[in-house]
């Protein structure tokens, strides 16, 4: 494969970059998983702002209300979401199905913030899950790798209504999560879980598709023209401004917390998004031109930009970098997407 078919476009997002941030507090006690998040274990723990759609406000809001709760101490990271809905179903039973074919919920992890190495979770309503590990996004080249599980996972789901039944008085569906730092820490900073004041990258989706009632049971609703399911909703916590949930850059900022805590965006998150910007447009500056270019003002069009990047290329990669908000080390991101920092010596 010529490098060229390699490193093709990245969409850049819409809507400018001001992800959502969500302080999860340590649980007060362990947690009897069954669904439910009416009791005790997640009193205080706050409600996410609810999900909007995945391009934001360019899209009309969410027809049905989904918020999540989060939860942590020393084993687990509890997840706890509440899903309204007037038609539950549910049809894959096998693990590691493809999850998104019924409606379902999704988790995005990215520990260290590096958008490789992440996770990706999702269940539906049967509780049946697909959780794999991406060591890139598609975009980059990363395949999904299907194996990979989530060893002493937990999770629940209660129903208020009844399953795959459209003649009952359906509520909605809520589920809990947890995810043991054993494994999670897999793709952490230092390979270890997180300690209060760390802030790790993660975000939620819900997929919704058209449904109607045929012989008592729920089905697609096709569309006539192409024969096939009509495209299904994509609902988030942190806006994407791009229908990909693969844009780890994009997803919001989870903070771990013991106690009061006032979450800032920090100039370091944007510079880094500054970088970002760069590489989506090197991505299509390489698709336009064949290579790569060291030639800053080729790049930056007519937005206004704060750093000043030193950029090496070969014949089919790149590196910038530029300072960090104290100058003691550089942040760097690479052709392929990698974002990391550099002690400076």
């Amino acid at each position: 494969m010529s490098a060229y078919r390699r490193w093709g476009v990245v969409e850049e997002p819409r809507g400018g970059f001001n992800p959502r941030h969500y302080i999860a507090q340590r649980a007060q006690g362990p947690l009897k998983l069954d669904g439910r998040l009416d009791k005790e274990f997640w009193e205080h723990a706050p409600w996410s702002e609810d999900f909007v759609d995945i391009e934001g406000d360019v899209r009309p809001k969410p027809a049905k209300r989904t918020r999540v709760k989060m939860l942590w101490d020393d084993e687990y990271l509890y997840i706890g979401a509440y899903l309204e809905e007037d038609e539950i179903w549910a049809t894959l039973t096998e693990r590691d199905s493809v999850i998104f074919y019924d409606n379902d919920f999704e988790v995005f992890i990215d520990p260290d913030g590096d958008t490789h190495n992440y996770y990706e979770f999702e269940m539906n309503a049967l509780n049946t899950v697909w959780d794999l590990l991406l060591p890139k996004p598609y975009r980059d080249g990363g395949p999904p790798i299907n194996g990979w599980d989530i060893s002493g996972l937990k999770t629940a789901v209660h129903i208020d209504g009844e399953l795959n039944n459209p003649n009952a008085d359906n509520k909605g569906w809520s589920l809990e999560i947890a995810m043991p730092w054993k494994i999670l820490r897999e793709c952490a900073p230092e390979g270890r879980p997180p300690k209060v004041g760390d802030i790790w990258r993660i975000n939620f989706s819900r997929v919704e598709w058209q449904v109607k009632v045929e012989n008592g049971k729920y089905v697609k609703v096709i569309n006539p023209e192409t024969g096939r399911p009509y495209p299904e909703d994509n609902w988030v916590w942190s806006p994407q401004g791009i229908i990909n949930m693969h844009y780890p850059e994009m997803w919001g900022f989870l903070v771990f917390a013991d106690g009061p805590y006032e979450f800032t965006l920090s100039k370091d998150e944007l510079i880094k998004w500054e970088l970002r910007r760069l590489y989506y447009r090197q991505r299509a500056y390489y698709t336009a031109n064949g290579r790569f270019t060291d030639d800053f003002s080729l790049l930056k069009g007519d937005d206004e930009w704060t750093i000043k990047p030193k950029i090496e290329i070969t014949t089919s990669l790149f590196q910038a970098s530029v300072l960090s908000e104290d100058g003691t080390y550089t942040w760097n991101i690479r052709e392929d997407g990698l974002t990391w920092k550099e002690e400076l010596l």
